[in-house]
């Protein structure tokens, strides 16, 4: 038997109406659960007038703000599926996830209206909704007082699809990840367990909210356990340290990469900022480096590490606060809801130790990729779904990441998928092959390193590169670094060895530490 996905913000407005879910920072906007649950009961009677029903894709190209989220749940009110939308994507890569998701409705940040202007006339969309999410006048607002709010649910169940977030694969197309009901509903309850959320806590979103990260970690969690969202509008060293250090607002609980948490250690204000009010602070996306682990537990803030990703909806693993010093580097164990097996090319359970690939199983892993039955192959074996990174299992059960098998590497907290961008540099003339790679770098953790072979008689210069890739691709994708070789080294099949540039470029480029 099916069992039924609830909606959480009108439960919440029944049973605490005066509890605040959400302070907008940007705005100075607050909402109690019973005005969030106006707000979100005219999103969903806005969005069924301009005709959107069940199962349609409504998108999203927001800056982080509590409009963004009345649009998640305003989606999920009638059954529609919430389409996350990277803002720091171009025109043509919005296009084609635009186009690849059917999308029927698309809400957007003001700031974004040029990218919006570029995409008239090229993608499925009907309805652009416009909101300066400040609550000011808009097409948005408008829309909002033209109708009564919905307060009926529409009948869904934890199977059906709720969202869809894209995300780029090997062959450098993204990939549609189906996430359920079911998913973000266990997601939460299983970080829970080592996050310590409560009702009476107060999550800082102000990592980007179309990531699985930010939004799975304290935007909608906050709302599942009936607590207080504040929503950072972007990532500000300054305005976070502030926010944080505000009696008013009690900031109990974070969320933030590596970088970020780099950055902010560097800034002045650190120095002064009261931190004793934050009882959890989760990091993930890459590996927390231990110089910065041990600044912040100075700083009385102890950074859990945990691993998941938007196919498992954020979760998978996490150390709980009383280990995460003496266990840095590793991911922690299996979440209460994620099952994880280590595996070799044989297909068979690595011993203790030994590294292989992350397998997932569970209430929070994906039911597969939209509309793209190759990848759900590839990427699936007796139900159990294939991360394609490598780690390793001691024999208590953490987990330790060691490498990606898919090449991508993580800058900013962003991931950068080497096939997407190798597509367009090899659109240069100049260019006879080429590979990217990741490597280190003190604020990003990482950025991209070309590597390249000319053609005969060319030159090519990194700023060649970035002036050709700039109106292709988001700027995090953007490479630093150039190298140019006579020849990329293959293996007897072809295949470029990227271990071996990625042990050897960057001692050529003074890079290695």
């Amino acid at each position: 038997m099916s069992i039924a996905a609830t909606d959480w913000v009108a439960h919440h407005a029944y049973f605490k109406p005066d509890h605040k879910a959400m302070v907008d920072l940007a705005s100075g906007r607050e909402f109690s659960y019973k005005e969030m649950n106006e707000r979100v009961g005219r999103v969903a009677a806005m969005l069924e007038a301009k005709g959107i029903k069940a199962g349609d894709r409504v998108a999203f190209l927001m800056f982080n703000s509590s409009d963004l989220m009345e649009v998640i749940y305003g989606c999920w009110r009638i059954g529609a599926v919430c389409l996350a939308l990277n803002f720091r994507l171009t025109v043509p890569e919005l296009e084609f996830i635009l186009n690849d998701a059917e999308t029927s409705a698309l809400v957007y940040d003001h700031a974004f209206k040029a990218q919006v202007e570029g995409l008239q006339g090229k993608t499925t969309i009907t309805h652009f909704i416009g909101t300066d999410c400040m609550g000011g006048e808009s097409d948005y607002e408008a829309g909002l007082a033209a109708v009564e709010p919905r307060f009926e649910y529409h009948p869904q169940t934890l199977e059906d699809q709720c969202m869809l977030m894209y995300s780029s694969g090997t062959t450098g197309l993204p990939k549609g990840v189906i996430i359920t009901h079911g998913m973000m509903e266990f997601a939460p309850a299983a970080g829970s367990r080592v996050g310590g959320m409560q009702p009476d806590n107060v999550a800082l979103s102000n990592m980007p909210l179309f990531h699985i990260g930010a939004l799975n970690v304290t935007g909608c969690p906050a709302i599942w356990i009936g607590s207080t969202a504040v929503i950072q509008r972007i990532f500000d060293i300054e305005g976070t340290l502030e926010a944080i250090n505000d009696p008013e607002l009690g900031i109990t609980s974070l969320f933030m990469v590596p970088a970020a948490l780099n950055a902010m250690r560097m800034h002045p204000k650190a120095e002064t900022t009261d931190f004793s009010r934050i009882r959890t602070c989760m990091s993930g996306g890459a590996p927390v480096p231990v110089e910065i682990m041990s600044w912040w537990e100075k700083k009385g803030l102890i950074v859990q590490q945990g691993y998941g990703m938007t196919e498992t909806a954020a979760a998978g693993s996490a150390v709980t606060k009383e280990e995460a010093m003496s266990r840095i580097g590793s991911t922690g164990r299996a979440l209460i809801h994620s099952k994880i097996k280590i595996m070799d090319d044989s297909g068979q359970e690595c011993a203790p130790n030994i590294p292989g690939e992350i397998w997932f199983k569970g209430a929070t892993v994906t039911p597969g990729y939209w509309r793209r039955p190759d990848a759900n192959a590839e990427s699936f074996v007796d139900g159990w779904f294939r991360s394609g990174d490598i780690g390793r299992m001691d024999e208590e059960g953490y987990i330790y990441i060691e490498d990606r098998m898919k090449d991508m590497y993580i800058s900013g907290g962003e991931n950068v998928y080497p096939a997407e961008v190798e597509n367009i540099l090899y659109q240069m003339p100049q260019i006879a092959e080429a590979a990217i790679i990741g490597v280190k770098d003190p604020r990003w953790g990482e950025t991209g390193c070309v590597i390249a072979a000319l053609k005969p008689d060319c030159e090519l210069c990194l700023d060649d590169v970035v002036n050709h890739m700039s109106d292709k691709v988001a700027k995090f994708k953007l490479p630093q670094h150039l190298h140019i070789v006579d020849a990329l080294p293959r293996n007897a099949t072809g295949k470029v060895l990227k271990f071996q540039l990625r042990e050897s470029v960057p001692v050529a480029l003074g890079l290695k530490d």
